[in-house]
């Protein structure tokens, strides 16, 4: 899908095919890539490993806030889609490495290019949001 024309395209296939239902069944496949690569942890998980490769332990004492089964869950979950790969070692007590696979590693450029906008917008986000709550605080829903 092309996403330079703004959208038109996908809403001209919307039209075409009845409405949101049936473009919605036709996208499955990239709703759910993008709930994968799009949450918060697997972000924050892929830019980790952008830098090399990792520990488990590491990546929950890097990581604030990520509870030790929603790391597990991310990291299987990258793994599946082959987006990293786990490496066990034979030692006692077992280590475990993680690392990027070059898909994994593709992924970096577009999830450096939406952090570099969230970053360069988010002052422009603050104040829209500020202004949104203070003209809904008013009681003004229109």
């Amino acid at each position: 899908m092309d996403v330079t024309d703004g959208g038109a395209a996908l809403e001209q296939r919307m039209r075409a095919a009845g409405g949101y239902p049936a473009v919605a069944h036709s996208c499955q496949p990239a709703t759910d890539i993008l709930a994968r690569v799009g949450d918060k942890w697997s972000v924050l998980v892929v830019i980790l490993l952008g830098n090399g490769t990792k520990r488990f332990n590491e990546m929950r004492r890097l990581i604030n806030g990520i509870s030790q089964r929603m790391l597990t869950l991310t990291l299987r979950g990258l793994e599946r889609d082959g987006l990293v790969t786990r490496t066990v070692f034979p030692t006692v007590p077992p280590r475990v490495d993680y690392a990027l696979t070059d898909l994994g590693r593709s992924l970096l450029g577009p999830i450096s290019a939406l952090g570099a906008w969230a970053f360069g917008h988010r002052q422009d986000i603050d104040a829209a949001r500020l202004a949104y709550d203070a003209q809904h605080a008013a009681g003004d829903t229109e």
